[in-house]
């Protein structure tokens, strides 16, 4: 594995930390707070997002304009199973979802969610730098890397972890600020 290896793949760890993130309601509306929503439909769990077309008109609500008229149970039930908080209203083929304003303990539960997915992926880029790390100890063992050579490559997986760990914690703190905000 070479640093840029490396550099991919804690650069992949940001990705899936900020997609993981956008699933966390904030007090505006988010087509992606639908994201981790799967539907009973045609004899599987299918994601909400492919059962119709979801989209914010403002800032307080949602809508899915659903394709399959016969699904709107389904995805009724599902919302409600899913723990947003939130009460979908039907009518005809379009689903309203009003976004409540988030309580102060809701906000804080949110932000303390927000938080432990943050420590999660510290844990995964720290987890890629060890990996790194032994592979390059066990490439010195073998007699393919110098003293000098390792002591570089251990130097340089430092200097990605510590900017990877501090684009978390910037992200989280963004995300945190739009929780909280009112």
């Amino acid at each position: 594995m070479s640093l840029e290896d490396l550099d991919i793949k804690m650069v992949s760890t940001i990705e899936h930390f900020e997609k993981e993130l956008q699933t966390i309601r904030t007090s505006r509306a988010n087509p992606s707070m639908l994201e981790n929503i799967f539907v009973e439909a045609y004899g599987s769990k299918t994601p909400l997002n492919q059962l119709g077309n979801i989209s914010s008109p403002d800032s307080s609500m949602l809508t899915i304009q659903v394709w399959d008229v016969s699904l709107i149970k389904n995805i009724e039930n599902s919302i409600f199973d899913s723990n947003l908080g939130i009460n979908p209203q039907v009518d005809g083929s379009l689903v309203r979802l009003p976004i409540p304003k988030l309580s102060e303990e809701r906000r804080n539960e949110l932000t303390k969610i927000a938080s432990q997915y943050g420590e999660n992926f510290k844990v995964s880029i720290r987890n890629i730098r060890r990996d790194f790390i032994e592979l390059k100890k066990r490439e010195k063992k073998e007699s393919n890397l110098s003293e000098d050579e390792l002591k570089k490559f251990l130097s340089e997986a430092q200097k990605y972890t510590d900017k990877y760990i501090a684009h978390i914690d910037k992200i989280l703190e963004q995300k945190k600020s739009d929780i909280m905000k009112v």
